[in-house]
């Protein structure tokens, strides 16, 4: 994954958050999770990195703007 630069977080509110799990499935449930409580960057890819365990993602959130609604 790229690093994380200055305008990715530079609004109050503003967070990258690196998931790491085992499977795609459980990363995928996070970020579903994650979308239902606060504005993202929406469901995106997995990746897994040669030689190291579980699988990763990462999405861009705005912890300060509406979600969607709960189901």
């Amino acid at each position: 994954m790229k690093p994380i630069d200055e305008q990715d977080i530079a609004e109050p509110g503003l967070v990258v958050l690196d998931i790491t799990g085992g499977s795609e499935d459980a990363v995928q449930a996070v970020m579903a999770a994650l979308e239902m409580r606060w504005a993202i960057s929406g469901i995106g890819p997995v990746h897994r990195d040669p030689g190291k365990p579980g699988v990763r993602a990462r999405i861009y959130a705005d912890v300060l703007g509406p979600g969607r609604e709960c189901p």
